[in-house]
């Protein structure tokens, strides 16, 4: 998948989208549960599940031991044990979730198996049958799951994105623009063809290109702060930005 037409590494971000993102809510909590900090922590990981669960079923494991471990990592991770020992993770949430899947693994694999599905409390709703299909549909690369977590980080950010850009557009009554325009989010402003879809929009081109070059500089500012929202410092959004390009080019 290519990037944005103009390259969101080069503009700045708002500075008020730093100011308390959902990691460093939950990193100054420590392990002291909050309201506010298991929330950021819940909503950060029902965003980015996904890869977990497709992580696990690298390691050899069948859709129901996934599940299974899947869940039962979140009912542990989410009781407020999620911050003992891996320090060195918490400057991105995308490798101390990892890690912690990776520790977890390694030490509760008896401990999950012995639990019946659905006995774990169910702190998220998660959509079971969707992953086991997207999964197949996912490139057949056993040898780096690694790589491929990165990778469907990346997709799970983006449609985290384009999910609250068309919320955004339904809210100001342009949820009809942003289905002929979202597709132009990602391509050079030279490949857009104005002219057909202004026609499909009933709108006069020049209106076209002045509302697409507003949608596409919305979805940069939103690119940037769903990232952001994984970050302990906001200095390493460009960083990630690059790694995660990287990871859907690659």
């Amino acid at each position: 998948m290519a990037g944005p037409a103009s390259d969101p590494t080069s503009t700045p971000a708002p500075r008020d989208i730093f100011v308390t993102t959902r990691w460093t809510m939950v990193l100054s909590a420590g392990r002291k549960s909050s309201p506010h900090s298991d929330r950021a922590l819940a909503e950060l990981c029902q965003t980015y599940w996904y890869p977990l669960y497709a992580f696990v079923r690298r390691q050899g494991k069948t859709k129901e031991d996934a599940e299974d471990l899947v869940q039962a990592f979140f009912a542990h991770f989410l009781e407020q044990n999620y911050l003992e020992g891996l320090a060195a993770e918490r400057g991105k949430f995308r490798a101390f979730l990892l890690a912690s899947l990776k520790h977890f693994l390694a030490n509760e694999w008896d401990r999950a198996q012995a639990q019946k599905r659905g006995g774990a409390a169910e702190h998220l709703s998660l959509n079971w049958q969707d992953a086991d299909e997207r999964f197949h549909l996912d490139p057949p690369d056993p040898t780096n799951p690694e790589r491929l977590f990165d990778r469907e980080w990346a997709l799970a950010l983006l449609e985290r994105v384009i999910a609250r850009l068309a919320a955004e557009c339904a809210r100001d009554g342009k949820a009809d623009l942003f289905t002929h325009a979202k597709g132009f989010l990602t391509v050079s402003s030279a490949a857009i063809p104005y002219a057909d879809a202004a026609k499909a929009l009933g709108m006069d081109e020049g209106a076209l290109r002045v509302a697409v070059h507003r949608l596409r500089k919305r979805y940069r500012e939103l690119l940037r702060d769903e990232i952001a929202q994984t970050l302990a410092d906001p200095a390493q959004v460009a960083e990630e930005l690059r790694s995660l390009w990287a990871a859907l080019s690659g």
